[in-house]
């Protein structure tokens, strides 16, 4: 017992001490002690054991029990080794002592002082521990809709082909099924979009999921994961680079300029049969080359008659996933299969009130469009591509002012019976006959005419603007008088038959004499300009322009906000010379 090792005097003193710490009443301690309940009484006063704080009653236990041990005659192996653990336990209590009064980490854990003081070692560059992995994947699996969880589960599939509805969450979920899979099997990620920019879409995506749930800063282009994994993002610059290979994510197929020569070079990059090849886009023209791939009919192109292939390309077939004869595995997903897959982001009924039939299949329900009535066909809209952010070098879209002081003209179109309203900030030619450039597209919906009589002055305020062209027609009005408050040489112009005639008169000039520039992943603006037919007016005897109703110039309204500010310009103006027109010219 502890008693019979310490000796009189301080020895019982801490002995005492020790028990009343322990919970020991004093009458018990004097008792088992044979000491007065009078001289514990002083001492426990004159010590102030009642007021001693944790650490202290932790120290007193250790002086005790160590002071036993030294006392101790014919000590065994045990007992040493329990003086040396007593020992270092009374160092440990002394730095906690010195890191009251300092304050630093360092006093309590002599590793980092020794960490600190050494060479600094650089934390590994975009790593995930294996717990961040599996953290990612549950959070990745929890978050799926039906349709994306079938896209997951033919992850192993050579090659996916997918035609899909806008606003799906497509782009959003290949970014992280890329990300989830280069992690667990050290695979490269290609992402190739028409453009650069629409490319770094998935980019944005991925880096965000990284942050959201693991905290992880991923930094790089391209991005090198810390297992060698790389995540490469390319557009249309791709057609020359012949040196990646990885898994490849092709998005909007259907919208890139010359898909056939495109797809080259991009199932090169997925040659070995380790790789992985999806595809993903809304649907554009059955004239577009990609649809030979989406059909099937480039392989009937190299067999013979009795060797073609039918391929079932139906929604009905391939609304749940098919692989077809090709060995390309398709799937249709429309707004309502988005739907019925627990994807409640929409309001059907608020959908089919803003856009016309027609845009209403071509959007959401995955039909093509029969493009042999535009005013404005798919082909000629696709030499208008350029990849933004490679061709034009004077466009620094992040900056406070992405054009510097190079003055930009504006063209608005307003909202129409519950449709969008559009806006194009346009950077005219630099020289007579130049290019037009669309430097940015916005639409608004549901907003107010002077919520988007605001957004137009915060236009004013990042660029130059030297021209507003706004079509004052119905809401049209009055985002006119607000802007003129803060811009007076706006231009209103009012739609009719022959002004809407002019307008697309001009921009199939500008287009035709390939002076009309755009960001190769700006689809809505293509689609816009495609929704475009020429149409007769409701006496009969002429010829009027819209898009999907007869009587409202409100749909297409990015391709309607690109004309009026391309309306500035003289129709006659050629790719060989003429003027711009100033305001008095046009007032």
């Amino acid at each position: 017992m502890l008693s019979d090792l310490v000796d009189g005097g301080a020895g019982s003193r801490r002995h005492a001490r020790a028990l009343y710490w322990m919970g020991w009443r004093i009458t018990h301690i004097a008792d088992y002690l044979g000491v007065p309940r009078t001289t514990l009484h002083e001492w426990a006063k004159a010590e102030k054991w009642a007021e001693a704080k944790p650490l202290e009653r932790v120290e007193g236990t250790l002086e005790a029990r160590l002071c036993a041990l030294i006392n101790k005659d014919g000590k065994t192996g045990g007992d040493f080794k329990e003086i040396d653990l007593l020992g270092r336990q009374i160092e440990r209590m002394a730095r906690v002592h010195h890191y009251e009064k300092t304050g630093k980490e360092s006093d309590l854990n002599p590793e980092i002082r020794k960490r600190n003081d050494g060479p600094k070692k650089r934390p590994e560059r975009n790593h995930f521990t294996e717990d961040q992995v599996e953290k990612l994947k549950a959070a990745f699996l929890d978050e799926l809709f039906d349709y994306q969880l079938t896209w997951w589960q033919n992850i192993l599939q050579r090659t996916r082909a997918i035609l899909k509805s806008r606003q799906i969450g497509a782009t959003f979920y290949f970014a992280r099924e890329a990300l989830i899979d280069a992690l667990e099997t050290g695979r490269n990620q290609i992402f190739l979009s028409a453009s650069k920019a629409q490319a770094h879409v998935f980019k944005q995506y991925i880096r965000s999921f990284a942050h959201q749930v693991c905290d992880v800063e991923l930094a790089g282009d391209p991005i090198v994961l810390s297992n060698g994994a790389e995540l490469h993002f390319l557009g249309t610059s791709a057609r020359t680079a012949q040196s990646y290979h990885g898994n490849l994510y092709f998005d909007e197929f259907f919208w890139t300029h010359n898909f056939t020569e495109l797809n080259k070079v991009a199932s090169g990059m997925s040659m070995h049969k380790k790789w992985r090849k999806t595809y993903f886009s809304t649907p554009s023209s059955i004239q577009h080359q990609a649809y030979e791939f989406w059909s099937g009919e480039r392989i009937n192109r190299k067999r013979s008659k009795a060797d073609r292939i039918e391929i079932d390309i139906t929604h009905d077939r391939l609304a749940r996933g098919f692989t077809g004869e090709d060995k390309i595995w398709r799937q249709i997903v429309t707004i309502l299969d988005a739907e019925a897959g627990g994807c409640d982001l929409f309001d059907l009924d608020e959908l089919r009130f803003e856009y016309s039939d027609e845009e209403f299949d071509n959007l959401l329900m995955c039909g093509f469009v029969d493009e042999s009535f535009s005013s404005f066909p798919l082909a000629e809209l696709l030499r208008c591509h350029v990849d933004s952010w490679e061709a034009w070098t004077d466009w620094k879209p992040h900056t406070q002012r992405p054009l510097a002081w190079k003055p930009v003209w504006v063209g608005y179109d307003p909202s129409h019976t519950g449709d969008a309203a559009g806006l194009v900030v346009l950077a005219p030619p630099e020289q007579p006959g130049g290019k037009f450039r669309v430097l940015e597209r916005m639409q608004f919906k549901g907003a107010d005419f002077e919520a988007q009589a605001e957004a137009i002055k915060k236009v004013t305020l990042r660029y130059n603007v030297a021209n507003i062209v706004i079509d004052t027609t119905g809401l049209g009005e009055g985002v006119f008088q607000i802007v003129k408050q803060f811009f007076p040489a706006v231009r209103g112009l009012r739609y009719t038959a022959d002004a809407k005639s002019r307008l697309v008169l001009k921009a199939q000039s500008v287009i035709r004499a390939g002076r009309l520039q755009f960001d190769a992943g700006d689809v809505d603006l293509q689609r816009s300009f495609m929704a475009i037919k020429r149409e007769v007016t409701g006496s009969g005897r002429g010829v009027t322009y819209a898009a999907g109703r007869s009587n409202d110039a409100g749909h297409a309204d990015l391709a309607w906000a690109c004309m009026n500010a391309l309306d500035i310009e003289p129709l006659e103006v050629t790719a060989t010379g003429g003027a711009v027109r100033s305001i008095l010219e046009i007032n």
